[in-house]
């Protein structure tokens, strides 16, 4: 066992082919660290299975073998990019979808079906390729696409999609209903619909319930961009285009999260880019109220849309001249930023004159944990309860400030910043702010309306 893990590794570091796995052309595939992870878990379960069920005692596998395969961790998530405008374009291009399904799709069982509606919904490859049949409807009017969001067979979840998408999809079913009666001579039965696969494979599926596989959309698709000529692509770069284009529009991480399924804005944030340029306009028109202030987290200065290049120059203008460092933020006194001396003798964390801004976010994270640190070791729970609640306007203020720069998908580029250094400031990010109160009062509204659901589901049960 050790010197299998020896050798694996050995294959990793210097890309060596692996003894067993192949590529979808056949050849050996070069061991990576994502293949290699793979091996290492895939093993290691499958010998601590046969330690806990008895199989490896029959077998007779020392423990000492079992237990040396290490835990490889998880795989590393990799960020894709959107596609380029110039292939967006061609894999858009009706030619080129044309190509595609008479070249790669001689059967017509829906290979460019299956890539357009990728393309529009931002769906996942496996939840389109496992559609059933009955996927689409119309509900007051509107054309409505039901898929398994949730990746474990409950397809309860639906979007809208555009009335050609849905025109594309209703053909599709035509098509798929038409080859279930030249195969069985009559139509299915409502039970039978019920299971059907909008997408059926071809091969042993006499029912038409087996959908196409991932493996098979995946070579159709490769050997289509390889005939393009676009370079390596992978189809769920569909995905990342939509959410970026979405952000671009004007829709929050929240919506952008809801739409595309994700259970997490940090999740969702793997799916949205911004080039360095947006983030310099995004960031420096954000302020939000210090905890000092009657509403933490409330927005001092823009929205939680992105502004125009030209309003976001013309605020930062605006913001730098009455506005100047302190420790944590920003104070906004006019006096104090002239150079008058401040009549609340520094105390700027209870001052209502003090904002945060997206390159404090790290400082007042810290904060947080320290505070949290001093209530864990306080000798008695009422001690601990006192430092809670001194602490509890703060906490606002940095759930306003979390809250401001995931709505603005940001809140991975404040986490990567710490500009508390004097030579960030000569950077154009140092003068980003959020305004807490109005951000802390949209948090509270929303637990109160999560409260308020608990209430009656607790009434109705």
């Amino acid at each position: 066992m050790t010197r299998f893990i020896a050798d694996q590794r050995h294959r990793e570091q210097n890309s060596l082919p692996s003894l067993v796995m192949k590529g979808l052309t056949g050849e050996p595939s070069t061991v990576t660290q994502v293949t290699r992870t793979d091996v290492f878990n895939g093993v290691r379960k499958l010998l601590r299975d046969a330690l806990e069920h008895g199989t490896a005692e029959r077998l007779a596998l020392d423990r000492e073998f079992i237990i040396a395969m290490p835990y490889a961790g998880n795989e590393t998530l990799r960020a894709r990019r959107p596609f380029p405008d110039e292939v967006a374009r061609a894999l858009a291009d009706r030619e080129n979808l044309t190509r595609l399904a008479e070249a790669h799709d001689p059967d017509d069982l829906g290979l460019r079906d299956v890539w357009e509606t990728i393309v529009v919904t931002g769906r996942r490859v496996g939840e389109v390729v496992k559609l059933r049949w009955d996927c689409i409807g119309r509900y007051g009017g509107l054309a409505m696409f039901w898929h398994d969001q949730t990746k474990v067979g409950n397809y309860d979840v639906a979007i809208r999609i555009p009335d050609r998408l849905y025109d594309l999809l209703a053909e599709r079913q035509r098509k798929t209903l038409d080859r279930f009666v030249a195969r069985h001579g009559r139509r299915p039965t409502a039970s039978e619909r019920a299971r059907l696969a909008l997408f059926a494979t071809n091969v042993r599926n006499p029912a038409g319930t087996t959908a196409l596989s991932y493996t098979w959309f995946n070579r159709g698709f490769r050997a289509w961009v390889n005939e393009l000529d676009l370079g390596q692509l992978v189809p769920h770069q569909a995905r990342h285009t939509l959410a970026t284009n979405l952000l671009r529009a004007g829709a929050s991480l929240t919506h952008i999260r809801r739409y595309l399924g994700q259970v997490s804005d940090r999740m969702a944030e793997h799916y949205v880019h911004l080039t360095s340029t947006d983030l310099e306009d995004v960031l420096q028109h954000i302020w939000v109220a210090g905890p000092g202030t009657a509403q933490p987290g409330e927005l001092l200065a823009g929205d939680a849309t992105p502004l125009t290049r030209a309003q976001a120059q013309a605020l930062a203008i605006d913001l730098s001249r009455r506005s100047t460092p302190a420790e944590g933020g920003f104070c906004t006194f006019q006096p104090v930023v002239e150079g008058g001396a401040c009549p609340w003798n520094l105390n700027c964390h209870n001052c209502d004159k003090f904002v945060l801004s997206g390159a404090d976010l790290l400082y007042w994270r810290r904060k947080r944990e320290q505070w949290r640190l001093l209530a864990e070791g306080a000798p008695d729970d009422a001690t601990a309860d006192y430092l809670h609640r001194y602490f509890e306007p703060t906490a606002r203020a940095i759930d306003g400030l979390e809250s401001a720069l995931a709505g603005l998908g940001l809140l991975d580029d404040a986490l990567a910043l710490d500009l508390r250094k004097p030579q960030d400031y000569f950077h154009r990010v140092w003068s980003t702010a959020f305004r807490a109160a109005d951000l802390a009062q949209a948090v509270g509204d929303e637990q109160n309306q999560a409260d308020d659901t608990i209430d009656e589901q607790e009434q109705c049960a």
